[in-house]
């Protein structure tokens, strides 16, 4: 179990800000021990009961679940404060033009993720294409009493997937498709090289509007920005085949809500597959939680023990390397 820090030699160390340890919301406790070894632990409740001694000691700070929240009250109560390290690829929730003016660099865990999210866009396809939710409810019934012969899936072998977003995680998505014989289409901001598009069999498509026309799978991985807020929206929906399925695996703002709920409801598409959504979780009572066509996962693209323990190893290199004044693995600068 986790013990405040009172040893001397621990306050040699540069000190991390945390929101806390275990529980809910805070720091998983076998990952203290990653943290420790390069950095004196200050949760947010010893900070605030000790603003006066704490405040100098802290010369980063460790963000974990999108926590804690990084506003102007905190950033001016720490003079010393060097590095806000992210544990996780997406800084949506983080102001990086009002960090920046503190002089305070953030840095994110691209490598740490991009396996772990793919295999969930692969899970939320393969689950979304064959009715697995459905069908485990159907089968664990206490009133099912026969199989019904007509209750069908798609065929993901052999359909075509459409990536919007070709990253690190896109192309990682594509390399797994491509082993289920998919035909790739991507949309991207910036064309991939000739010889990455040949390794996956990937085509691009210059207008995202084709890309929509032509897959039997949608999948969602881009960075959520003013540019990708509500991307896929009424006409875009409308756009995708009726057979075709939605898969969400970046934010849940990039997909206007209301129009994919109609959209599910009057079959303009098949279905969706969401690991995220706006908010999270959702109320009880929204509509999305109503329709049989849609699969919701609680936003597990990185939870994996792996995953997480590689992300907070990221995220220790990028602190030590702006502390150290070393060059930055993964630094986040505002646009």
């Amino acid at each position: 179990m986790y013990q405040p820090h009172s040893v001397m030699g621990d306050q040699e160390l540069p000190g991390v800000l945390i929101l806390g340890v275990g529980g809910v919301e805070g720091v998983l406790e076998n990952h203290v021990g990653l943290l420790k070894k390069n950095f004196h632990l200050i949760t947010m409740k010893e900070f605030l009961e000790n603003k006066k001694e704490l405040s100098e000691k802290i010369k980063s700070i460790f963000i974990f679940e999108r926590r804690p929240t990084i506003d102007r009250g905190l950033l001016e109560s720490l003079p010393n404060l060097k590095v806000i390290a992210n544990s996780g690829v997406g800084v949506d929730h983080l102001d990086l033009k009002l960090i920046s003016t503190f002089g305070v660099k953030v840095t994110s865990t691209p490598q740490a993720v991009s396996d772990s999210t793919a295999d969930t866009g692969m899970a939320l396809m393969l689950a979304s294409a064959r009715r697995l939710v459905e069908g485990c409810q159907i089968a664990v019934s206490p009133d099912t009493e026969r199989f019904a012969v007509d209750w069908l899936g798609v065929e993901v072998t052999g359909a075509t997937l459409g990536i919007i977003g070709m990253g690190r995680i896109g192309y990682k998505v594509a390399k797994r498709a491509k082993a289920f014989d998919m035909k790739i289409l991507y949309h991207n901001r910036k064309r991939r090289k000739e010889e990455e598009e040949q390794a996956v069999g990937a085509i691009y498509c210059k207008k995202m509007e084709d890309l929509l026309q032509q897959s039997d799978f949608v999948m969602l991985v881009v960075n959520l920005t003013p540019q990708t807020h509500r991307l896929i929206g009424k006409r875009e929906l409308e756009l995708m085949k009726p057979t075709a399925t939605l898969i969400n695996i970046s934010r849940g703002a990039v997909v206007d809500q209301d129009a994919l709920v109609e959209a599910l409801q009057n079959k303009v598409i098949r279905a969706a597959a969401l690991d995220v959504t706006y908010p999270e979780p959702l109320p009880r009572n929204h509509s999305l939680l109503k329709l049989k066509n849609i699969i919701i996962t609680p936003h597990i693209g990185t939870a994996t023990v792996q995953a997480t323990c590689m992300m907070t190893e990221e995220a220790i290199t990028n602190m030590l390397a702006v502390l150290n004044g070393l060059p930055i693995p993964s630094e986040v600068c505002p646009k």
